[in-house]
């Protein structure tokens, strides 16, 4: 520990991503798509005038931010835009949350918040999930800083409809409800109509997951304007140019071609339903998938083992090595062929 670190430095705990292995394994581990990006994003890096690095981006990312409204059937002026959601999250967490009351979360959802709430001094309020493992919105109890949960929820994937997030709205209006929908494509449904009637909501989404552009770095919030307006003055108070020239042009062809992120997002919630079947026979216990991956648990075996076991296999799965969580994996969902090899390999390990 460095003596010059600040206090607040000392005492962080940072977000720890999924490895990045550098040898060659099926990587079934960080919830990235199988499938590659929409043909037009090819295009656009190979015809992209390099020329145009030279020059600052356009700081309000106009282009983009309208492409998203036609894609959501909102105004431009209710879009934000930054590098992935995790910035767009962690702009939110100043603009909105760092007041003198806690912030209500679930208890088990996406890690990154925990680690928000530490770097910016925000009193954290866990919420225990239900006994069905999903995300208890009555359990959110108004008197607070904000809300925030993922829906579908990582790492449960479990979704919960557009109804009952509207009667949690209708419940908690004086505060910010954040709802991160960075897996939502996989069979969860939107609230992003919400918006139009809840001036409190605000709904954020990434280009990583059913866009295949994790490596790209590209997020986005929708919201009342006002809310938008409180993201801006964050993002310029900070970094007045997030989303470069190239990423914007690429997050554009992405958003155009439906085909494309139709036949993707198709093919997955296919993989993962066969998946989880298959999983089953093996007797694994498989909570419901509304996400690109499922969590597992096996009353049979040592979930520890299994994961080494895999590993030393050649396939990478995610152990959340966590009180709550050190009995589960958590499997992304890969192509067929990937996933016929997990299953292959499990049913030698679990003999």
């Amino acid at each position: 520990m460095s003596q010059f670190w600040s206090p607040a430095v000392r005492e962080l705990t940072p977000y720890v991503p999924g490895e990045q292995p550098r040898e060659r394994l099926i990587k079934l581990n960080t919830n990235e798509n199988p499938y590659p990006p929409a043909p037009g994003v090819e295009t656009v890096l190979r015809e992209f005038p390099a020329d145009h690095l030279r020059l600052y981006p356009d700081p309000e990312s106009n282009a983009l931010r309208q492409a998203l409204a036609r894609e959501y059937g909102v105004e431009a002026s209710q879009v934000f835009v930054g590098n992935g959601s995790d910035e767009v999250l962690a702009l939110a967490f100043q603009a909105f949350f760092c007041h003198d009351r806690p912030l209500e979360m679930p208890a088990i959802t996406y890690s990154f918040y925990p680690v928000y709430c530490r770097l910016y001094g925000i009193e954290r309020r866990a919420l225990p999930l239900d006994d069905q493992w999903r995300v208890d919105l009555d359990a959110f109890t108004g008197n607070s800083a904000g809300a925030i949960f993922a829906n579908p929820n990582a790492p449960t994937a479990h979704g919960h409809s557009r109804d009952a997030i509207s009667a949690l709205l209708e419940r908690i209006t004086d505060h910010v409800v954040l709802i991160d929908e960075a897996y939502v494509d996989f069979g969860g449904e939107s609230a992003v109509p919400l918006v139009a009637h809840h001036p409190n909501l605000l709904v954020t989404g990434t280009f990583s997951k059913s866009r295949s552009l994790a490596g790209l770095r590209l997020g986005y919030a929708i919201g009342s304007r006002e809310l938008i307006e409180g993201l801006e003055r964050v993002k310029d108070s900070f970094n007045s140019y997030p989303v470069d020239s190239l990423a914007s042009a690429i997050g554009i062809a992405a958003l155009e071609d439906r085909e494309h992120f139709d036949a993707c997002r198709g093919k997955v919630i296919t993989t993962r339903e066969r998946t989880a079947k298959r999983l089953k026979e093996l007797g694994f216990e498989v909570l419901p998938s509304q996400a690109n991956f499922v969590l597992v648990q096996h009353p049979g075996f040592d979930i520890a083992q299994l994961f080494v076991g895999l590993r030393e296999r050649g396939i990478l799965v995610r152990h959340f090595n966590t009180e709550a969580l050190r009995d589960f994996l958590r499997i992304s969902i890969g192509t067929d062929d990937e996933m016929d090899s997990l299953i292959e390999a499990l049913e030698g390990l679990c003999r």
